[in-house]
């Protein structure tokens, strides 16, 4: 299955009857994330479920909280491209539903290779490698 890269975010859902409607309710979290914003317009993919589906562990044989994980690592090279900047100067790249990578030194419109060197629940920060 291909998957678009404006994927802003995933989640499982049922589709709940409601009077004269159906309704599939976007978790708190996405919209805490930033991933959605209430009132706007998206399009929606619906992919068949066959039953519950069971939370998948990583390779410690853990199970992902319920909070959504940040989509970068320590140590992960991406590509980005510089959108804002922040108070400070230093430049803003968004990458997966919505995600901030600060940028230090970065300018709006560039497009750079990082290494990620810090990451945090909501930021992190990228360090211009090339």
């Amino acid at each position: 299955m291909e998957i678009s890269d404006k994927l802003l975010c995933l989640f499982s859902a049922e589709v709940e009857e409601e009077e004269d409607r159906y309704v599939v309710e976007v978790p708190k979290r996405e919209i805490n994330t930033g991933a959605v914003d209430p009132g706007d317009t998206y399009r929606v993919a619906l992919i068949s479920g066959d039953g519950e589906a069971e939370p998948a562990s990583d390779a410690t044989g853990h199970t992902p909280t319920d909070e959504p994980q940040p989509p970068v690592e320590e140590g992960e090279i991406r590509y980005v491209e510089i959108e804002d900047l922040g108070k400070q100067g230093d430049g803003i790249a968004r990458v997966e539903r919505g995600y901030v990578i600060i940028v230090p030194g970065g300018e709006v419109g560039e497009r750079v290779k990082v290494e990620i060197s810090e990451v945090k629940s909501n930021f992190a920060v990228g360090e211009i490698i090339e």
